[in-house]
């Protein structure tokens, strides 16, 4: 996907915006490593109280990085976007301690829907779980109101 200088400063700008007010994301500690148009890179590191009773990352955790992830990409055109459907396939355990990298990329984009797809990759790059979903957009203000310089 070619970007323009405009169109990355613009992402930018919503992810941002949305992580200003992005409580759930915060309170994870996810970190915005990049948002490009319909693309994001995500990070979060598990920690004990992310364990499960078989002491491993609970899925929600893992799912909640992986929607966070869709969540700024498929808003990066600066258009108010939600999930209207998402699924996950976990591939192997994630650890305590464990830095997770969740890697959103638009597959299909449609005048009021997309198609994302999320890699959720370990510090080593192992595949910890593949999530896709799809995103409907709807009406009313934008995510942010200005443009970037």
């Amino acid at each position: 996907m070619s970007e323009s200088p405009s169109e990355s400063a613009l992402a930018g700008a919503v992810a941002r915006a949305l992580y200003a007010r992005d409580s759930a994301a915060q309170w994870l500690g996810i970190e915005v490593r990049h948002c490009g148009p319909g693309e994001a890179v995500l990070t979060m590191t598990v920690q004990e109280t992310m364990l499960n009773g078989h002491g491993i990352c609970h899925g929600g955790f893992i799912f909640s990085l992986a929607d966070t992830a869709f969540a700024y990409a498929c808003n990066s055109g600066n258009e108010l976007t939600v999930a209207q459907h998402c699924s996950i396939d976990f591939l192997r355990p994630a650890r305590a301690g464990e830095r997770l990298t969740a890697t959103a990329r638009e597959v299909e984009r449609r005048p009021r829907s997309g198609v994302y797809d999320v890699t959720v990759t370990g510090a080593d790059g192992d595949r910890v779980a593949l999530f896709r979903g799809l995103a409907r957009s709807r009406p009313g203000t934008p995510v942010i109101d200005d443009t970037p310089p």
